[in-house]
């Protein structure tokens, strides 16, 4: 198959995917879909969906690439980089890597010597964090925190740093989180970020006082980023 000028031969292409609205996606991401030879996907059934719903016309090999398989993937696909392939990866949503499988390919890759090449593109955590109206200019992602061991020296740290700090959490987790970090500060600004880019789109900002004081809905479901207000210096 012939290949796009600008798609290079022994490379590995990290491509984000929409995280709701399907016109996320950009038009270099589908050139790169279009002529990979390989596509290593978090979920083949999801991202199979994605290139049917998208009309992207491909005859890219789908193979799975998650956390249970990571190690074994991992090799067999830098070998195929190494031996002449095009391969793309993507996680379900979203750009690989950032809380989804992605590190290990990397890292090989570029133990290897192998091209890489990251698209720009979707990921929940900025659009979250320009939308948060807390300060922009440091900040520090911490992904999910630890659902049991670890969680309270995790959000503890969180909450110690003077940066304004972005979190994950999953819905059935998320009015616990914002209880943790109202038990330690009882006077930080919050913006929770639920279902970016998608129908139920909203930005819930408050005080966790306003938690504590019972002045806060939160809809429990769907997908969910925290920014959380820097530690305050003592003056």
């Amino acid at each position: 198959m012939e290949k796009h000028q600008e798609i290079s031969d022994k490379t590995l292409y990290i491509v984000p995917t929409p995280i709701g609205n399907l016109e996320d996606i950009t038009l270099r991401a589908i050139r790169i879909l279009q002529n990979a030879d390989i596509i290593a996907c978090e979920d083949t059934r999801h991202t199979g969906n994605l290139i049917k719903k998208l009309e992207i016309n491909t005859n890219a090999k789908l193979i799975s690439y998650f956390e249970h398989n990571e190690n074994e993937r991992t090799n067999f696909l830098v070998n195929e980089i190494e031996n002449g392939k095009v391969v793309a990866l993507v996680s379900d949503a979203g750009t690989p890597a950032i809380s989804d499988p992605g590190y290990r390919l990397i890292d090989k890759a570029i133990k290897n010597n192998v091209k890489i090449t990251p698209l720009p593109g979707a990921s929940a955590f900025i659009p979250a964090l320009i939308a948060s109206g807390l300060p922009v200019h440091n900040f520090t992602f911490w992904g999910f925190p630890p659902q049991k061991k670890g969680r309270k020296t995790f959000i503890n740290k969180v909450m110690n740093c003077e940066n304004t700090s972005i979190l994950y959490e999953a819905s059935h987790r998320i009015i616990k989180l914002i209880g943790e970090i109202a038990e330690i500060d009882d006077n930080r600004n919050i913006c929770v970020a639920r279902e970016i880019s998608k129908i139920f789109e909203e930005y819930i900002r408050f005080n966790t006082s306003d938690f504590l004081n019972n002045k806060i809905k939160i809809v429990e479901k769907g997908e969910f980023v925290i920014i959380i207000e820097g530690r305050k210096l003592c003056l």
